[in-house]
Formats: C-alpha cells, structure tokens, sequence
C-alpha cells in the first residue's frame, strides 16, 4: 500500500521469487492501481485493498485480516513495515503464522542525510532488504542473473498513439517527482529535450499525470513532431507495454525509473536532494547511470531520504546537472543497445 516506486521495487524480487520457488504461490496485498505491474507473473495472485471504503481505518484493518485469512496464508512477507501492514503482521503471528518485515535501515539512511557527522557511504538497497525478508521465511532469492519481461506487442491502439518504431531510438523522458527539490528545472529540461529531439532518429514520449504536469508537458513538446506527450493519454497498461518498448528511460528519483527498471530498461535517474546511495537507485542500473547534483558546491547532499525536507540555499542544487551531460549520458545509452 505504499508509493508507486517502492511497489515497482518489489517486483524484481518476487519475479525472482516465483521462478526458483515454483511450488510456492504468493499473493500480492496492495492497491488495486498497482496491480498491472504483476500481470504475467506464474503463481501470483493479486488482493486489491480498498482503502477508502471497506479497508478504511482500523475497523478496516480488521476486516481486511479477516478477508486474507480466507485465503489460507502460511507466511507473511511485510514489505511496507508501516503501522497498517504491522497491525496485520501482528495479528497473523498471534494466529500461529509466520512473519517477516523488511528493515527499512532508517538509521543508516540518517546517517546518510543528516548534515553533521554525515556518513557518505551507500546503504543496502531496498531490493536487497527484500531479498532479507523472504529469507526470514526460509526462502532465499538470488537476484544475481535476473529475468525481465519479454518487451509487450503494442497494440493497436497504442500504436495509433505512438507510430511504428522501425528503427527509431525511442526515449522516455519522465520530469516529475513528489517533491520539488527532486524535480530538474523545466528550463533545463526543455534544453535536455531539444538537444535530443534534434535528431529525427529519437522519438521522444514525454510521462506525468495531471492538468498541471499535461500542461508542462505540451509546452515541452511544443513545435517538435518528433517529441510526443503521453500524459493522459493511456492507461496505466498500455503505459507499461510502451515503456517496455523504450530504448532508455530518463527519470528523475520517482516511481518511472523504478518501473522501466523492472521491466529491464535502460535508466537514466537525476538526483537532487537524494541520492542513489539511500538504496534507491533503478534496479540493475550502473551507479554512472544516476547522474547526481554537485556536492563540491552543496556539501550537505544528500539532505533527505525522500526529497521531503527543504535545506535553505539548496533549492538550485540540480542546476549543477548541466544539460550538455543529460543529452550525452542518453547518446552514450543509446550506443550500447541491448535487445529485450
């Protein structure tokens, strides 16, 4: 029931899972918005939480212990470790059931982002406290040589939307994030964009959501036939088919890069007040990939976990990402293309 990024995280692991425990059938407990991103997976069920009206408040919580214990679950796997998922989690193990919760480490994340005594050295990923987790429960993961999804046949409609892609480079430019000190400079970013639309080879899709995000967006792509606005435009599936279609993805630190990770693309991440070192750099992407702010000129980067806390004279930090080096880290990306 957490953010998209951290439930696009999860499904590396339990596409790693399934394949070396065959015998073994997970359910997926999660919003029912979420559920695409396990479409496909062989023995994975999916629960929808309805946590506006059914699963609401702590009369909720119980009704929803109630719904998963008809389900005759043998193991819980707590990947959220918040107070909802731990009420669950309780009530499973006072049922005689065994239980796991992932380690957020949040005291090594502190010590990471706070700016005294920072210690400025990665921290375990979270697919790697997952991986953790599942072992708790007598299931080790191994994620050293993993499978990722065949790319999806575009449909029909999609391909109305996107043309056919021959032999185009097609780049998914996704420039949004939760919080504002993790978000590029439109500025910038409109010069990232027309230095790679400057090629007719490059087919850009622009990703966001919302009337204010559509409208940065369309002014993005304003006057370039090459560059195409996808926000709005397809549902959360038909989202997912075409970013499996992508050559690279160029993301800032937010759900997007998380998602054409786990399908097996290139990423391409721009880092802001966070950093990749907190355990959430893109699954299986080359730290290079991760193209961080300057902390020669901002020294007390990383100042948060999650870009949520706002440090005084740190709000330009991303400018120091300069634009020339976005454009050549896409180009270098596209030179070494794998087939998936």
């Amino acid at each position: 029931m957490s953010a998209m990024g951290d439930v696009a995280m999860t499904v590396p692991v339990i596409r790693a899972f399934v394949n070396q425990n065959p015998d073994v059938k997970i359910t997926v407990v999660s919003r029912p918005f979420f559920k695409p991103f396990f479409d496909g997976i062989p023995n994975v069920d999916f629960f929808d939480v309805d946590v506006k009206e059914r699963h609401k408040g702590f009369a909720g919580l119980m009704r929803l212990y109630s719904d998963l214990k008809k389900l005759n679950i043998d193991a819980v796997a707590d990947l959220h470790n918040v107070l909802r998922s731990q009420i669950i989690r309780t009530l499973f193990a006072l049922s005689g059931k065994k239980i796991a919760a992932t380690d957020k480490g949040r005291a090594d994340k502190k010590a990471l982002t706070r700016s005294e005594n920072k210690i400025f050295k990665p921290v375990k990923t979270m697919v790697q406290r997952h991986i953790e987790t599942f072992k708790k429960l007598g299931f080790p993961v191994d994620l050293s040589n993993p499978k990722f999804p065949q790319k999806a046949v575009l449909s029909q409609e999609i391909l109305k939307f996107t043309g056919e892609k021959s032999n185009q480079n097609w780049i998914g430019i996704a420039p949004f994030a939760q919080y504002e000190s993790k978000v590029y400079p439109s500025d910038l970013m409109q010069k990232v964009i027309d230095g790679l639309a400057s090629d007719t080879n490059n087919k850009i899709f622009l990703f966001g959501g919302g009337n204010k995000e559509i409208e940065i967006l369309n002014t993005l792509a304003s006057g370039k036939e090459n560059v195409i606005n996808a926000a709005g435009k397809l549902k959360l599936p038909q989202e997912l088919d075409l970013i499996s279609n992508l050559d690279v993805m160029l993301s800032m630190d937010s759900g997007n890069a998380h998602i054409a990770a786990m399908l097996g693309k290139k990423v391409i991440s721009l880092w802001g007040a966070t950093h990749p070192f907190a355990g959430f750099a893109p699954f299986k992407q080359p730290l290079e990939n991760c193209v961080v702010s300057d902390r020669e000129k901002f020294p007390l980067l990383p100042t948060s976990v999650y870009g949520n806390k706002k440090v005084e004279g740190y709000q330009d930090a991303m400018r120091t990402i300069a634009p020339e080096t976005v454009v050549e880290k896409i180009k270098s990306s596209l030179k070494s293309k794998t087939p998936n």
